[in-house]
């Protein structure tokens, strides 16, 4: 494999777990447990959510040239990019109102999620969480296919990155004064999607 394509997959692999990262360490401080079955849940539906992205992409990729495909999946990451960044800012604009899907709720308050209040969350609560947090894997993997890299490797890097990063970020909430962080990695997601897609087009 091409050391810019495995770069890119590595790329994606972290990028849509950022907010992973964000919600482990807000679990962390409120010292919420996330038991490992319950971690393998939320990687395992992000790493789906890859795939299916990516085939998608790839059946788009068979009907265009590749350049035209990379300059697509550059505009898509780009785009997405600023709508992660903007997040917060839409976030803050919809808490005044009910309407708010579960998903998008539990993006705002991750503590949303443990609807029990038992502190712990549960199989069934970690495909609830698992799908909001599903979501930032989507641009991804349509990327990806679009691209043509390989997407079982990067639906694989989607999850492996997905439980490694929510078990450390837990640790550090819980073991560091870490909010800082846990606040900015939305940012820090949208602007490492952007670079992704500047540096696979460049």
């Amino acid at each position: 494999m091409h050391e810019s394509n495995l770069f890119n997959i590595i790329m994606i692999g972290i990028a849509a777990n950022l907010d992973n990262a964000g919600v482990g360490i807000s679990y962390g401080i409120r010292d919420i447990q996330v038991p490992w079955y319950s971690n393998a849940m939320i990687a395992i539906m992000s790493a789906l959510a890859t795939l299916a992205a990516g085939i998608a992409g790839k059946w788009i990729g068979l009907w265009i040239s590749p350049r035209i495909g990379t300059i697509l999946g550059t505009i898509l990451l780009i785009l997405v990019g600023f709508w992660v960044m903007l997040q917060p800012f839409f976030e803050k604009a919809s808490k005044a109102s009910d309407t708010s899907s579960t998903m998008i709720r539990i993006l705002q308050n991750p503590e949303a999620a443990d609807s029990d209040k038992s502190k712990t969350i549960s199989l069934a609560e970690s495909i609830v969480l698992g799908a909001a947090l599903a979501i930032n894997a989507l641009a991804g993997g349509f990327d990806a296919g679009v691209i043509q890299l390989n997407i079982f490797l990067t639906a694989f890097s989607v999850g492996i990155f997905s439980y490694v990063l929510f078990g450390i970020s837990i640790y550090i909430g819980k073991t560091y004064v870490a909010g800082v962080f846990g606040n900015k990695a939305t940012y820090i997601a949208g602007i490492l999607l952007i670079f992704i897609g500047l540096h696979q087009l460049f």
